[in-house]
């Protein structure tokens, strides 16, 4: 083989497929060495080595200098044409395979190909990509020739190639659109510190900035909000709560809960549990729709948020040192300690560390084992408790929503025959309205018709009656008298 060729041949796949030079002499000595053994056998010992800097092979066997050229022939080129194909195949895949591994989280660009199944097929500049529909935003749908961003999110050697999977649903695709969003973010002056998301509905972000004149919540809302009006249309409406992020707690849970209005935060170490205290009127607001307000600021801070008024909270409190107070080993000084540092169930007292409960109440590790195994019990009983309830309560629904669907029946069925009677009245008068028009017209008939012959009659009676009664009556006089005579 020329060696000036072997140079060009390196240095073209090199450039092309973006395959380091060592891993393609790497595939033309393995090329050699295999189409060698085709010829010498394969237990032989055969090595071949490329000089890197010209081109020129070296080729041994058992130990003899041996002539490439010469002994790979017609059959041997072919053997050594497809191992070289196939190591640089690897040698790609494995190059793809690094190229996207280390762009995990980073947000690319694509245009969608096609959409099968739900699942988006996208292509990047030398790879297909997939968007799984669990990666997608919820409700939001992809065309062919749609242009879509998202973050990789897996990557993976599949066989000969590379499986990119991208996401939509992530938090670090948030993140990377306010970076590309907010120039202050990209420069460093404002940096994002935490987000909560629950893709397609509402996302949390927290930011703070190292320039005290610059104000970060400001700088990425943006002038009549432009800045996040960008973002929330590529995140197909979802909302956004930019938070003033800060390292006391105390300050920092009361942003994350905004709009709400918060009195006073309690928080309890050993739990990891902060305990807000809001009005009545704040209540719903701090807590959210179906609790997407204090989830999504639990996450954000890092805490577990309870929401509660004062009133519930005192009353808690009065329910958990009587409660504490029933397990044997527990005074009500303990019980008072314990609910003071939080630990307001059974359920929390089964997640005790025995080094703190036994410090607190200064107990032996054999009264401390006791007091747990108790709130275990306890712990099991409410649980079946509250299942029954709810169990109790789901039949009380069921059997409501049964009388409700029987009512709406009997009214229904009600309605239809009040229907039935009114059409049936209807019909009724209309039938004796058709009877009254029928005789109307038989008697109009027998008015026009009648009277005229009646007259008539008349007349001619009235003329016969004074000649016919004489006439009929003299006659007979005279021949019954002549009968008589006779």
């Amino acid at each position: 083989m020329n060696p000036i060729e072997i140079m060009r041949i390196v240095d073209s796949i090199h450039r092309e497929k973006n395959i380091d030079k060592e891993i393609v002499f790497q595939a033309i000595e393995a090329a050699l060495v295999s189409a060698a053994m085709g010829y010498f056998g394969e237990d032989a010992q055969i090595e071949f080595v490329i000089d890197r800097e010209n081109g020129e092979i070296a080729g041994t066997h058992d130990g003899e200098v041996i002539d490439a050229a010469e002994l790979i022939g017609r059959v041997g080129a072919q053997r050594a044409k497809q191992v070289i194909i196939q190591k640089i195949r690897e040698a790609e895949r494995d190059a793809l395979f690094e190229e996207y591994d280390q762009q995990r989280g980073q947000m690319l660009s694509g245009v969608i190909q096609r959409n099968e199944g739900g699942a988006a097929t996208v292509s990047l500049k030398n790879v297909e990509a997939i968007l799984p529909r669990s990666e997608q935003i919820p409700g939001e749908s992809h065309h062919p020739n749609e242009r879509v961003r998202a973050v990789v999110f897996e990557v993976r050697k599949q066989g000969s190639r590379v499986k990119v999977v991208l996401s939509r649903n992530r938090r670090e695709l948030v993140a990377r659109l306010f970076e590309q969003e907010i120039p202050e973010i990209a420069e460093g002056v404002i940096t994002v510190e935490a987000i909560s998301r629950e893709p397609g509905y509402r996302s949390k972000v927290a930011v703070q900035s190292s320039d005290q004149r610059v104000d970060c919540v400001g700088a990425c809302v943006g002038v009549r909000g432009n800045r996040i009006k960008n973002i929330v249309d590529e995140l197909a409406g979802e909302r956004i709560d930019i938070v003033r992020f800060d390292e006391d707690p105390q300050t920092l849970i009361p942003n994350a809960l905004q709009p709400a209005e918060v009195d006073e935060v309690i928080l309890c170490q050993m739990l990891g549990r902060a305990i807000v205290l809001v009005g009545e009127d704040q209540l719903s607001l701090a807590i959210g729709r179906r609790g997407q307000n204090v989830r999504l600021a639990s996450k954000l801070c890092g805490w577990d948020i309870e929401i509660m008024t004062q009133e519930e909270l005192e009353s808690q409190i009065n329910l958990a040192v009587a409660s504490f107070s029933e397990i044997e080993g527990i005074n009500e000084d303990l019980a008072n300690r314990l609910v003071g540092e939080g630990y307001l169930s059974y359920d929390d007292l089964e997640v005790i560390e025995p080094d703190d409960l036994a410090e607190m109440g200064e107990l032996t590790e054999e009264q401390v084992n006791a007091i747990v195994e108790q709130a275990e019990e306890k712990a099991k009983e409410a649980a079946l408790a509250a299942a029954e309830q709810r169990r109790r309560q789901k039949e009380n629904e069921k059997l409501e929503a049964e009388a409700a669907k029987a009512r709406q029946q009997a009214e229904a069925e009600a309605a239809a025959n009040a229907e039935a009677t009114e059409e049936a009245a209807g019909s009724e008068e209309a039938g004796t309205a058709e009877d009254e028009t029928t005789e109307e017209a038989a008697g109009s008939e027998e008015a026009g018709t009648e009277p005229p012959e009646a007259e008539e009659d008349n007349t001619s009676e009235q003329s016969a009656e004074p000649e016919e009664p004489a006439e009929s009556e003299g006659d007979v006089v005279e021949e019954s008298e002549g009968d008589v005579a006779t």
